[in-house]
């Protein structure tokens, strides 16, 4: 049997067999632990078999996917048409909206309607327990009763709560599915959209807030999906429990209704006032994940220059606004909870009260009050859950609404992109205008490209040319028009886009493999040379972003990839700006040029670089997004018009330039190969979580807090004791007054203590005393948590963001603080609940039979077994969601951040089935979490029936010895009992689940920080004051088991040197910028500033006094102030000299808001060149005594380059420049030169050389 339950689970299923043969090793062994072992129990269970199947299916269902899309355009569809009609009305507003909740109820109706029929019969079944209480009662209270007749109703007490608990756990079992698949449809909507979704729409919503959408609002519509029933379940069973009340204590009962009609505008005022709060709270978490995406992405620019204080301080702020709603939300749902917790016991209270006073004939016997209590009981349950649901309702309400925002947004409209076939016109743009206002194509633009041509597009930076691939890709907004295109594409962009995947999987970017075309294009594109330094060749796995790539590696990898490919038209927007002069000319040869691979396709390639215009076809000039003129060179040169300037002024530089002749062209050394990425593992499934993870928790909210809080719940339950021993009594009277009048004064006596113990039960001012000060406390941990994890992530040396997916840490900020936020001290709470209602529902059952002692020992020894081999896997299991999420969300980042280039291949189909088989991974551990819920509720409401069944059969053994009123109390309390068996386990499975959030975020609080900002030793006042540095014999290494990449440098650099530092990709020079700012640490030697050693000072001290323009222009969302001056310490009058120097002022000064202008993320509304400017401007502001250039002209056209030559002249004429560049007339003015080349100086020092050597490629001296 065991052996066929194996099969059946796992061998008969191919795609089981790609899951556990995955490359990661967590999984196979993890899935092993969590899901097969529960195989050798299956016998135990005769429903294991067909719960388990489901493993073997794709759990992220391409049919209910499917048809929610179909669906959800048919809703949309109208909608979208009266969107049309008001066009240039972007507000948030204009949405189609109230179809998101039809769509998935349409998609997941069968699912909705057999839990349903589960539940009903559930919901029915459990008013039949207190009708066999009331006959046992009267069985007990009868001496000449059969004992046949009370053996009868023990056992039918004990199959009643069997088929009960069969019923609940299916019903339970078709929630979950249903939760699991509408969280994988949303996720995988989100996903579709993203892909399809406009550029106008896509800056409406950061990277960061979409995958809120994804961890936050997704998960909100499972949690709601799990108990959505409770909606007319609870009402139901008020319903039946108030006709049933009405049966026992007759009109009596509208007394307790009247309290629970009083209940329902309280619950309105806070539902309302709770969304409200929600709302808030969204967007300060979408704002907050936003930030933090952009430090992420950014933090080697916030390193470089010091700015980590400042981006901390907004996180903390917007941090403090979320915890202060969080407050405000956590203070109402306290009120909710006293108020629906209060209304059982008022009910109670009012009805058992009116009963006995509105006649004085009217006794409260054992018959009447246990019945009535059982089903106050069973009331109970309806009345807490229906807050809850609502609450969540609220905030799912909010969800809804951020998402049908989001999904509702303007698609690509590809309309203008038609696809005829024109004879002699590769490519067509008509009297085309594209952009938004101000648009960049602000006129029309009129151009046709012939098949196999080359055509050139060359212009100043800002002029059009990356808004006119955009606009041939079907990127931006069409305003009039068409652009006609012929065959497939291919698409270089300005920053290479490489996936966290093997370079060749990069290369061959979902092709088939052709070996001999894949050799051919690897060597044509200079790239066989890194293939013999990386690690692995070419099955090298490439990290997130390429960090394990140098800039021109990366740009190589995707010329690779396009050229592999093998389309019709190869649009190249500048990808030669990121590779040395060299290795550009022997691409052009090779590639691109008339001789290249791509000799007979038709080529667009956007290039800054003179030297390879004579041998385009056709040359597109752009000014201010028009085309000024086109033609071949000769003819251009001829027109006499700004081009022919323009050569006549730069042109010369750019042919000394191209006169350098290096041996082994392309023979780019790659040191960043040796940085093989070993990217950090999640950390392995562990046996136990420590007790020290709780004692941390319980530290951060505050000793005396959790010390207060286990208190109130301790007087909650002394009192709840109370309060049943206390109507046992009460129902005893019946007996001892039986043939007399029942005395007012005892009555009144009765009905006093009930009362007062009631209202000091937890149900009303213990509780609320309990979850305020929860509150409190979890707000205070909350805060501390992430206090604590921002500082140390804000600290943490560079080597850890190389090797760490972005996604894992973005995954802490949002999935494991929100569960830090939310989750845990719900659990907590919960937790503490029933472990007190069953200790003291237990002590009732042992007071009323104390031979009921004996049967508990048995009962649990086998439900501690049951928790604790239920709990261990439990916990691996949510550690493996938590493992398995996170990559859902790194795939989406890599595909937002790489959307123009899918786009342009057309491969979004494979990247939605890659975001499906990825959510499946998660969907399985998902899903067997869910399974081994069911497989623990079964074997736990088992020992709950158990314990009904044991103290009704006590009862009736004991019966000549007992009172009716503890025979009632007794059976009444066990059957209350059965739940809470079953929550206190998964309560405990919750609790040290999500505990797991705890350690995660713990985890990364410990990760070993770089040096400290600020030491004892500071550097004086004006330090550097001269700008002179020395290297004595500098050694460095990226990290401690790797190679030298710096093996000894020795140098002096004088005050207001200006060096120009040059060598091949790879060669370490940009690592020689990493060592001046110590975000490389020496491995020996030391680099000493105007006689002080840097290593001594403080990294804040050191780096707010260098300045650096880096290779990557690096913007945050913001303010174009904010982006130059995050301090605020500098006038704006400073700020605007700043941009004028960097020829930015004319441009910002026709900008609406000016220096108020928002910044997109990534600086998407500024062109590469702008951003680099801006950059400039940074730089200008800080005027510190030594600056780097780090190929910060790459990315700008020779005019630009030269203007920004010029100022750095004249402003930094007093300073001490370093310039890393591949343009050899970007050094032109240096005083001195730094050849950086291991292949062909093994001791790796700075060579010193004349402009004559570097032009003739000398060897090492």
């Amino acid at each position: 049997m065991i052996l066929w339950i194996y099969d059946l689970t796992v061998c008969s299923c191919p795609q089981n067999d790609s899951f556990l043969a995955r490359s990661d090793a967590d999984l196979p062994v993890c899935f092993q632990q969590t899901v097969l072992v529960w195989i050798p129990l299956g016998f135990l269970w005769v429903l294991a078999p067909w719960q388990l199947l489901p493993l073997c299916k794709s759990k992220s269902k391409k049919s209910p996917l499917t048809k929610l899309y179909k669906i959800k355009q048919e809703e949309k569809q109208p909608k979208k048409k009266k969107k049309k009609g008001g066009k240039g009305d972007s507000s948030h507003k204009d949405y189609p909206k109230k179809w998101l909740m039809k769509v998935l109820f349409k998609t997941f109706l069968q699912n909705l309607v057999m839990s349903v029929a589960f539940k009903l019969v559930h919901d029915v079944l459990v008013f039949a327990s207190p009708q066999l209480l009331k006959l046992l009662i009267a069985f007990v209270s009868d001496a000449e009763a059969f004992a046949w007749q009370g053996y009868l109703y023990s056992i039918l007490l004990f199959l009643a709560a069997i088929l009960q608990s069969l019923c609940l756990q299916q019903y339970f079992n078709l929630c979950f599915q249903l939760g699991t698949n509408v969280r994988a449809s949303l996720i995988a909507a989100i996903y579709k959209k993203a892909l399809t979704m406009s550029s106008a729409t896509r800056k409406e919503s950061t990277v960061g807030e979409t995958v809120n959408l994804m961890s936050a609002d997704a998960q909100r519509f499972m949690d709601m999906a799990n108990f959505i029933h409770q909606l007319w379940s609870s009402p139901l069973q008020i319903i039946l429990s108030i006709v049933f009340l009405w049966g026992e204590l007759g009109p009596s009962v509208l007394a307790g209704l009247a309290v629970m009609l009083l209940l329902i505008p309280i619950n309105g005022f806070l539902v309302n006032k709770s969304k409200g709060i929600q709302v808030r709270n969204m967007k300060n978490k979408d704002e907050r994940m936003k930030i933090m995406g952009e430090v992420l992405n950014g933090i080697k620019i916030l390193k470089f220059f010091a700015w980590e204080p400042s981006f901390e301080k907004r996180i903390n702020e917007i941090r403090a606004c979320e915890l202060k709603d969080l407050l405000k939300f956590s203070y109402l749902q306290s009120v909710s909870i006293f108020v629906f917790s209060c209304a059982p016991f008022l009910v109670s209270a009012n009805s058992f009260a009116v009963y006995v006073l509105v006649d004085e004939n009217n006794v409260l016997d054992a018959q009447k009050a246990f019945t009535s209590i059982s089903l106050f009981n069973v009331l109970r349950f309806p009345m807490a859950m229906l807050p809850l649901v609502l609450s969540s309702i609220v905030q799912t309400n909010v969800s809804k609404e951020r998402l049908e925002r989001y999904l509702g947004g303007e698609d690509l409209d590809t309309s203008a992109i038609h696809h005829d076939s024109i004879p002699g016109r590769q490519l067509s743009l008509c009297n085309a205008s594209h952009g938004e206002p101000p648009a960049l194509l602000s006129c029309s633009v009129n151009l046709d490209i012939k098949p196999g041509s080359l055509v050139a597009v060359v212009g100043a930076v800002g002029s059009g040319k990356s808004s006119l691939i955009s606009a041939m890709l079907g990127e931006m907004e069409n305003i009039k028009g068409h652009i006609n295109i012929q065959g497939s594409l291919a698409y270089v962009p300005q920053q290479a886009w490489i996936q966290n995947a093997t370079l060749k999987d990069n290369i061959l970017f979902g092709s088939e493999l052709d070996e001999a075309r894949y050799q051919k294009v690897i060597k044509a594109c200079a790239l066989l040379p890194d293939l013999e330094l990386l690690p692995a060749g070419d099955q090298t796995e490439i990290g997130e972003k390429g960090i394990n790539l140098s800039g021109g590696q990366k740009q190589r990898v995707s010329l690779a990839r396009a050229v592999y490919n093998d389309a019709d038209i190869y649009i190249l927007d500048d990808p030669l700006s990121a590779v040395d002069a060299h290795v550009g000319k022997h691409l052009f040869e090779h590639v691109l040029g008339p001789k290249g691979l791509l000799q007979k396709k038709t080529r667009i390639l956007v290039t800054h670089s003179i030297s390879f215009l004579p041998q385009a076809d056709n040359i597109v000039v752009l000014v201010a997004g028009t085309v000024s003129e086109h033609g071949s060179y000769n003819t251009l040169l001829a027109n006499r018009g700004a081009f022919a300037q323009f050569l006549n002024s730069y042109g010369s530089q750019e042919e000394d330039a191209a006169e350098e002749t290096t041996a082994g062209t392309g023979n780019a050394t790659g040191y960043r190969g040796h940085l093989c990425l070993e990217v950090l593992k999640s950390p392995r499934c562990n046996s136990l979580v420590k007790f020290s993870m709780y004692l941390r928790y319980l530290r951060a909210v505050g000793l005396g807090f959790s010390f207060c809080v286990a208190m109130s719940y301790v007087a909650d339950y002394v009192a709840y004791v109370g309060t049943n021993l206390w109507l046992s009594a009460w129902t005893d009277d019946a007996e001892r007054y039986q043939n007399e009048t029942y005395p007012v004064q005892q009555r009144d006596l009765r009905i006093g203590v009930f009362g007062a113990l009631g209202v000091s039960q937890g149900e009303s001012l213990f509780l609320f005393l309990a979850t305020i000060l929860s509150s409190h406390g979890a707000m205070r941990a909350s805060r501390i948590v992430h206090e604590q994890l921002l500082s140390n992530i804000l600290r943490v040396p560079m080597s850890f963001f190389d090797t760490t997916p972005t996604g894992r840490i973005v995954n802490r900020f949002a999935k494991d603080i929100f569960t830090v936020d939310e989750t845990i001290p719900m659990s907590f709470r919960s937790w503490l609940n029933c472990f007190m209602g069953i200790i003291s529902t237990l002590l009732m059952i042992a007071l009323a039979t104390p031979f009921f002692l004996v049967v508990i020992v048995p009962l649990g020894i086998f439900y501690y077994f049951v928790l604790r081999f239920y709990i261990s896997t439990s916990r691996q299991l949510r550690r493996l969601d938590s493992v398995t999420r996170s990559p859902i969300y790194s795939h989406f980042g890599e595909t937002v951040s790489g959307l123009s280039v899918i786009r342009a291949y057309g491969h979004q189909q494979r990247f939605l089935q890659q975001n499906e088989k990825t959510m499946d991974i998660n969907q399985k551990t998902v899903h067997s979490w869910i399974v081994s819920n069911r497989w623990l509720a079964i074997r736990l409401e088992f020992v709950g029936s158990l314990v009904v069944f044991f103290s009704a059969l006590l009862a009736v053994i004991s019966k000549n010895s007992l009172e009716g009123g503890i025979v009632g109390l007794s059976v009444s309390s066990a059957l209350n009992v059965t739940q809470t068996l079953n929550w206190l386990v998964r309560v405990s499975s919750e609790l040290e689940t999500n505990i797991v959030a705890v350690e995660r975020v713990h985890e990364y609080t410990k990760v070993k920080r770089e040096a400290p900002w600020v030491t004892d030793k500071r550097p004086p006042h004006g330090w550097p004051s001269k700008g002179e540095i020395q290297f004595v014999d500098y050694k460095v290494r990226y990290r401690p088991e790797l190679e030298l990449v710096l093996q000894g440098i020795t140098c002096n650099i004088g005050s207001t040197e200006k060096i120009g530092v040059v060598g091949r990709t790879g060669a370490g020079k940009s690592s020689l910028t990493n060592c001046l700012f110590r975000v490389l640490e020496a491995a020996g030697g030391k680099i000493i500033i105007d006689g002080l050693d840097i290593a001594t000072i403080g990294l804040h001290d050191l780096r707010q006094n260098l300045t650096i323009i880096p290779q990557d222009p690096v913007l945050f969302t913001g303010t174009l102030r904010m982006n130059l001056d995050p301090f605020d310490q500098y006038t704006d009058e400073e700020v605007w000299k700043a941009l004028e120097l960097a020829h930015l002022k004319p441009y910002v000064q026709e900008l609406p808001e000016r220096l108020q202008h928002i910044v997109s993320e990534g600086g998407e509304n500024l062109s590469v060149g702008q951003r680099q400017l801006v950059c400039l401007a940074r730089a200008l502001l800080r005027k510190a005594k030594i600056l780097i250039l780090d190929e910060a002209t790459a990315a700008v056209d020779l005019e630009t380059d030269h203007l920004i030559q010029t100022t750095i002249r004249s402003a930094f004429a007093d300073c001490t420049v370093l310039t890393i560049a591949h343009r050899l007339h970007t050094i032109m003015d240096s005083n001195r030169y730094h050849r950086m080349d291991p292949c062909l100086c093994p001791s790796h020092e700075l060579w010193e050389w004349t402009w004559r050597n570097l032009l003739s490629g000398c060897s090492c001296p």
